[in-house]
């Protein structure tokens, strides 16, 4: 696999780069604003080449400075320009606010905005709040955010969405709906996960032009993935190369869970597949896909002779969390084989901690919280710190599912933005695990299994819908892209 990740930094580590460039490049700041508002101009003129007409809005801080640029690039470039700020230009300082006189100079003038203010034409330029938000929008900022999300208008978001925290991807309070952010020095971590997803828009990263040496010395948060590239297969091989996957669950009334994840499986390019289930399902599973091979398990002497054969083992689709269940995932936990652990296993799991460092964790960010014994609401606050927290505790490898996935292992994170709105449906991760287990019996390493399968689950999603849309799409409608996906 050729391993093609862009990195993401957090705004500390922005800033950190924007002051080495200051102090060890002598880049004026000024300068840098420079490039960030003419950076944003540019991306404006590409993306409405027709529209010559734009409201400003803009903020108290350095946000406010980068937007004033663009403002006065747009009047020299003969556009239309209303400039809305709120609070006096008085109360900027530094760089932003000889931008905002510089604006004035050119001609420019600058309204206060108002309840009565309306905006009902041309592009939006969001510069109201920037990187550095941490806390809940205060009133007058919601106010105007929300006027500006119901004129819908298309909005050009200046570094970050306002109203979304940039390192963690939540929204605080309000935040604008961009059609486009155009983002500086590096992209930053919260604009690929969360709930970033429904406010960014089409991200645009400006490196306003700033040596190599800036990113040398700067720490990375996290890596977005990009498509992987697999190796062709030896023109030799044969089954026994590309490992004989386990896959445990199937409760009583959760068949389909256990059957989705093996067919999954078969796609993903997985040797052998074998299915231990409940005894009354073991002879319907393989119905119309009988490269399955299914097994009723009762009691664990049954269940030992089938983990004996097996390289990799998933545990969890449709497991339930009755006697049958415990007995099993106690099994699991005893042998010594790699594997991949989601769903009701996962609730088990949380009932009493283990680690270990041959497996990969799958949770949603409801098992999550069961795991590390929080609320739903913190793992959302800081999915990447959640998401380390995890891989800590249990070891091996963790996979944070939702929108902006994060892959965790000891020393990286990768975040992937493949798949849609249409997964929120049942047997989405059960999908996943059996993707992951084929991947991993097939050689790959516990990182390079979880980083490909996530990738391709949301691939295979995002070609599903292609035809038919979002809203009403089936796990299984994802099982005819794998192949296409992964080859």
């Amino acid at each position: 696999m050729s391993d093609l990740a862009k990195p993401l930094y957090r705004v500390a580590q922005i800033r950190q780069a924007e002051q080495f460039a200051i102090e060890n490049l002598q880049i004026p700041s000024l300068q840098l604003m420079q490039s960030a508002g003419l950076a944003a101009f540019k991306v404006l003129q590409q993306r409405w080449p027709q529209q010559k007409q734009i409201s400003v809005f803009c903020g108290a801080g350095n946000n406010a400075g980068d937007a004033y640029v663009l403002a006065s690039l747009a009047i020299k470039s003969g556009y239309s320009v209303e400039v809305f700020a709120i609070g006096a230009i008085a109360r900027l300082k530094g760089d932003a606010l000889l931008c905002a006189e510089a604006f004035v100079e050119n001609g420019g003038v600058v309204k206060a905005w108002t309840a009565d203010s309306l905006v009902t034409a041309g592009v939006v330029v969001d510069g109201l709040l920037g990187t550095g938000l941490n806390r809940r929008v205060d009133t007058d900022y919601a106010a105007v955010i929300n006027a500006i999300n119901a004129a819908e208008l298309p909005v050009l978001a200046i570094d970050v969405p306002s109203g979304l925290q940039a390192d963690s991807g939540c929204v605080l309070g309000v935040a604008i709906k961009a059609t486009v952010t155009v983002t500086f020095v590096g992209l930053k971590s919260g604009l690929f996960t969360g709930q970033a997803a429904d406010y960014c828009g089409e991200i645009i990263a400006a490196d306003l032009d700033l040596p190599v040496s800036v990113f040398e010395q700067l720490p990375i948060a996290a890596h977005l993935l990009e498509k992987p590239k697999l190796a062709k297969r030896p023109r030799c091989a044969h089954k026994g190369h590309f490992g004989h996957l386990l896959l445990i669950g199937g409760n009583h009334g959760y068949s389909g869970a256990i059957r989705l994840a093996g067919e999954a499986a078969l796609r993903s390019g997985a040797g052998l597949v074998t299915i231990a289930t409940r005894e009354s399902h073991s002879g319907l599973l393989n119905i119309g896909r009988p490269e399955l091979m299914c097994h009723g398990v009762e009691d664990l002497s049954q269940l030992q002779a089938l983990l004996e054969k097996a390289t990799v083992i998933v545990i969890g689709p449709g497991l339930g969390q009755d006697q049958w269940a415990r007995m099993l995932f106690e099994a699991v936990l005893a042998s010594d084989k790699p594997c991949v652990v989601d769903a009701d296993a996962l609730n088990l799991l949380a009932e009493q901690v283990r680690r270990r460092d041959n497996w990969i964790l799958t949770p949603h960010p409801g098992e999550a919280g069961r795991l590390l014994a929080c609320a739903n609401s913190t793992i959302a606050s800081d999915r990447f710190a959640a998401v380390s927290e995890l891989q800590q505790r249990f070891g091996g490898v963790c996979v944070l599912k939702g929108a902006g996935s994060l892959i965790s292992d000891r020393q990286q994170i990768f975040v992937s933005t493949t798949g849609n709105p249409g997964m929120a449906s049942g047997g989405m991760g059960d999908v996943l695990s059996g993707i992951t287990g084929a991947l991993l019996g097939q050689g790959f390493s516990l990182i390079e299994a979880a980083k490909i399968a996530v990738y391709i689950h949301g691939e295979a999603a995002d070609k599903a819908v292609l035809a038919d849309g979002e809203r009403g799409l089936l796990a299984s409608d994802l099982l005819p892209y794998l192949r296409a996906c992964l080859n």
